[in-house]
């Protein structure tokens, strides 16, 4: 069968959707792009606000409206947690999060059958950790590696933990294999992600923790920057730094999970931290690291958020100086406790925040660049575009440059100047 894959969501998606690819080809499909013809359309979805369950429908019904002789097959965050939804959408094959080979297996069923097939269990009747192959069909620079999955924080505005389940993690022997694996593919980047990786370790009962786990895949790819994915501010305390900055393939790019920088948000959040522990981990990180990038996401709107707790937000990102920030404006997910909080805030109030904050993180973003040029720093390349070789540095500084043959290769470039969030340069 030809087969077409959609992904919404995060980075967790993603990979398990490349597992996917690989396991589709593997059993002799071929794979073709969503906007062709073909067999099977498959769909994993996401489910972190109503806006994305939105997309998600919009996508399924593209799908079948455009071929419907086609097989539809939906996963992922969305059907776990509202599997109701799914009735009325034409869809042929209904799985979850869980269990993604033997969706594979289902969707050859569905295909052959061509009954419709709804497979769901209780994500947290789960106690083992899938494991799926890591890496790409392409020759991609940048590899991710899934060591963990599933989360026990129950952030009051979070869906999550209910699609996920609780906490599972990879085994450290298996991670050290499948990093080894993708430095001999040729792979020069390896990003961890997981829903929750700085809880990596705890359901194993090894006393292993993420520093540990991190140490491991360092050692079995040399040759590989290893990049983080999204951390939990209390990971970062004085043992995690010291150990971790002697890590010399290790990225200095911290991206420090926030939310709001007002103590009586975060309460509200259900976060278990407040912005003092928070600033801790800041200044930590900036004791044992270079000039690293440190990123941040933060959901401005909140309900109950007055004008006051706004501009507390305001001034604590200014204090934490961050390279970079995903800001979004609150989004009501049904089934959660902050759907049901008094105080909801007005769109064009959510807007107008997300607007200011915006302002200031592009204000952070240009100094934090500003800092590096003229310094000569290390790029990996990873694709051409407009005539220009685009790649990144370790702390993640987007860089465009004038070259030849630069895939996968990691080169010098003084850094001559930064427009629009890029660094511009020259190879030494």
């Amino acid at each position: 069968m030809k087969i077409a894959f959609y992904t919404l969501g995060c980075k967790v998606n993603q990979y398990e959707t490349q597992a996917l690819e690989q396991e589709f080809v593997r059993r002799g499909h071929t794979l073709t792009d969503f906007d062709a013809p073909a067999d099977a359309y498959i769909i994993n979805t996401c489910s972190v606000t109503a806006v994305s369950d939105k997309k998600s429908r919009q996508v399924i019904r593209r799908a079948r409206k455009e071929n419907p002789h086609a097989v539809v097959a939906v996963c992922g965050c969305y059907p776990q947690t509202h599997p109701d939804d799914m009735t009325g959408l034409g869809i042929d094959l209904v799985g979850g999060t869980g269990d993604r080979l033997a969706f594979v297996e289902l969707t050859e069923q569905a295909a052959a059958e061509r009954k419709p097939i709804t497979v769901l269990d209780d994500a947290f009747t789960r106690t083992a950790f899938e494991v799926l192959p890591a890496g790409g069909l392409e020759g991609r620079t940048r590899a991710m590696l899934k060591v963990e999955d599933g989360c026990v924080n129950f952030c009051s505005y979070c869906i999550i933990p209910y699609a996920r389940g609780r906490i599972r993690s990879l085994a450290l022997e298996t991670a050290r294999q499948q990093a080894k694996s993708l430095q001999e593919q040729g792979y020069r980047e390896i990003v961890l992600t997981g829903i929750e990786i700085s809880s990596w370790g705890r359901d194993l009962k090894t006393g292993e923790e993420l520093t540990d786990l991190v140490e491991a895949i360092c050692a079995a790819a040399p040759e590989c920057r290893i990049r983080l994915g999204s951390l939990e501010p209390r990971t970062i305390t004085e043992e995690f730094c010291t150990r971790m900055s002697k890590l010399p393939n290790l990225c200095p790019h911290f991206h420090l999970s926030m939310q709001s920088g007002c103590d009586s948000v975060l309460s509200r959040m259900n976060r278990k931290y407040d912005t003092a522990r928070y600033l801790q981990s800041v200044r930590l990180l900036r004791q044992y690291f270079d000039d690293p990038a440190i990123t941040t996401d933060l959901i401005v709107g909140f309900p109950g958020e007055t004008q006051e707790e706004f501009a507390q937000t305001l001034t604590f990102i200014r204090t934490c100086a961050f390279s970079a920030m995903h800001v979004f404006p609150y989004s009501k997910r049904p089934g959660t406790p902050a759907a049901k909080m008094p105080g909801q805030i007005a769109n064009a109030v959510k807007a107008d925040r997300a607007h200011a904050a915006a302002q200031v993180a592009e204000e952070m973003e240009r100094a934090y660049l500003n800092r590096f040029v003229g310094r000569t720093v290390p790029v990996l390349f990873e694709e051409e575009r407009e005539g220009l070789w685009w790649g990144h540095t370790p702390n993640y500084i987007p860089v465009a440059v004038k070259g030849a043959n630069l895939h996968n290769r990691v080169a010098d470039v003084r850094l001559t100047g930064v427009e629009k969030g890029v660094a511009g340069g020259e190879l030494v």
